[in-house]
């Protein structure tokens, strides 16, 4: 490994030297963990005023390679220069000192801090010995104002949705005014005017020669920002083609190595006349009012809207995550007393959240012990102790059901893939025996491939005859998976459509209160 040395990030703007020389290469760049090769022999660059893309499965190393850039990874073989010198970094601290902002995926922030205090954690600026409050809240708002986003440096991050989060972890890179910002799936939680926002900074930042490093699923989105796109898949590079020059269908080809005839698998599922779930009447004063909706045995139900709306937070209170004010829950014709989730889970009821590393997983935990995690009677003894045996044999039969790829029970869940992560999560609720299930954001931050594999499993749980809710921002999920779509606005359920006989304008339009003024 070649010695670090010391970059001079300020002593070069972007535009002087040889522009066309690479802000950041890399070059066989190699990266090993427990029974798993994540990176093997990696070369990667960016240009001065470019966006490159980098595409690949879950699992692909794309995360892992960014890690590498911005120093939380240390390569186990490989070679990284900027500004044209050889060069490591054993710290985000470091690698943000000389001019590297990375936007994690996975939200990195202090929840009980403010949005202030976030944005500038550990930069503060200060008079003599004591932070200068007044100009951290100042200096905040303008980064806020950038983003062109209405949200209050002073209000603390835990009380923000996940959307909210993720633009203050946008509005913390651009505060650092770096040379290479890497945006890892940034518009996952966004909505589409919160995203065309975006894409505004990021044209700005390209014109002041800013190289940037975009990783997304959504790669209709490319066609906006991209310059160039870098594809990996199992850890090793593929190709690097002008995104001009190529396509969504050639880089979809690259990633998976095999062409994917249809976005959505053909449903097997059927709805059926039998109610199997029905919410009465639910409401919560400054969040949901009067939500009633039907829930019938074969399908799987739609909940759409902008975010606010109202669709998570009625999931959540149904689950008895959050309280209510007024309302019944029937399954199967009998009306369920439910106080809080153990309640719910104990009725069959399960709730798959959007943030499911935070909500749904225990991620230093390994592979066996999620899945059964929310049923640990079935592998334990009548003393209460677990049968190692039955949580292997659970654990297995699991993983391969629902083809999770991993090297064994006991890997720990925080190394797998978004894809698989998603995929144990549903496994711990099937393993429950759940009846009804709810999905927030089930294709959040993972792959074309992997997607394709949740919808089969919907698919097939609702051909089962379990209750599937889909919640989902991304409306041609809704179109492609659903029978029928709840829409929301502002906290009302303001209708409810044959997903067959209806159109994503139609959709759009009730969800922005533009046929629902009589509610107002």
């Amino acid at each position: 490994m070649p010695q670090p040395v010391s970059v001079n990030v300020h002593a070069q703007s972007p535009a002087s030297g040889d522009a066309s020389a690479p802000l950041l290469r890399l070059d066989g760049i190699t990266k090993r963990f427990p029974g798993v090769l994540a990176l093997d022999g990696v070369s990667f660059e960016v240009l001065r005023g470019e966006v490159h893309a980098v595409c690949g499965e879950n699992g692909a190393g794309k995360s892992t390679l960014m890690k590498v850039i911005s120093g939380q990874y240390r390569p186990d073989a490989g070679r990284l220069e900027y500004l044209g010198q050889v060069c490591h970094f054993d710290s985000t601290a470091q690698s943000e000192a000389a001019g590297i902002a990375i936007i994690h995926q996975e939200l990195n922030l202090v929840p009980h801090l403010s949005v202030a205090e976030n944005v500038y954690l550990a930069r503060e600026p200060r008079k003599a010995w004591l932070i200068d409050k007044v100009r951290l809240r100042k200096d905040a708002q303008q980064c806020l104002d950038r983003l062109g986003v209405d949200i209050s440096p002073d209000a603390i991050v835990h009380t923000l949705s996940v959307a909210q989060q993720q633009m203050v972890e946008i509005a913390k890179a651009l505060s650092l005014d770096a040379r290479v910002l890497i945006m890892d799936e940034p518009t996952s939680s966004l909505t589409d005017s919160e995203t065309s926002q975006l894409f505004a900074i990021i044209h700005e930042l390209k014109r002041a020669g800013v190289g940037i490093v975009y990783i997304s699923h959504r790669l209709d989105e490319l066609a906006h920002i991209v310059d160039r796109v870098s594809v990996l898949r199992d850890g090793r590079y593929v190709s690097t083609d002008r995104f001009c020059d190529t396509s969504v269908e050639k880089i979809v080809a690259k990633m998976v190595g095999r062409s994917l005839d249809d976005v959505f698998p053909k449903r097997t599922s059927q709805p059926q006349a039998e109610v199997i779930f029905q919410v009465k009447g639910l409401s919560r004063k400054g969040a949901f009012h009067d939500i009633g909706f039907n829930l019938h045995r074969g399908e799987i139900l739609g909940f759409a809207g902008l975010m606010g709306a109202g669709r998570t937070e009625v999931a959540r209170a149904i689950f008895g995550a959050d309280p209510i004010d007024a309302g019944e829950v029937h399954l199967l014709g009998k009306q369920l007393t439910i106080r809080s989730p153990v309640d719910a889970v104990r009725q069959g009821l399960a709730y798959l959240s959007e943030d499911r590393k935070h909500d749904g997983l225990a991620v230093k935990m390994n592979v066996a012990q999620n899945i059964t995690l929310a049923h640990m009677e079935a592998v334990s003894n009548r003393a209460g102790m677990i049968r190692f045996d039955k949580e292997q044999a659970a654990a297995a039969h699991y993983i391969e059901a629902l083809g999770i790829r991993t090297p064994s029970t006991r890997q720990t869940v925080r190394l797998l893939s978004g894809g698989n992560q998603q995929k144990l999560v549903i496994s711990k609720w099937l393993f429950r025996e759940s009846r009804i299930l709810f999905f927030d954001e089930p294709t959040r931050g993972i792959d074309v491939g992997a997607k394709y594999a949740i919808y089969q499993l919907l698919d097939q749980l609702a051909a089962q005859g379990i209750g599937v809710v889909m919640i989902s921002s991304e409306l041609p999920e809704i179109m492609g998976m659903t029978d029928r779509i709840a829409v929301f606005h502002e906290g009302h359920l303001v209708t409810t459509l044959n997903t067959r006989e209806t159109s994503q304008e139609e959709v759009m339009h009730y969800a922005s209160g533009r046929k629902a003024a009589h509610l107002s």
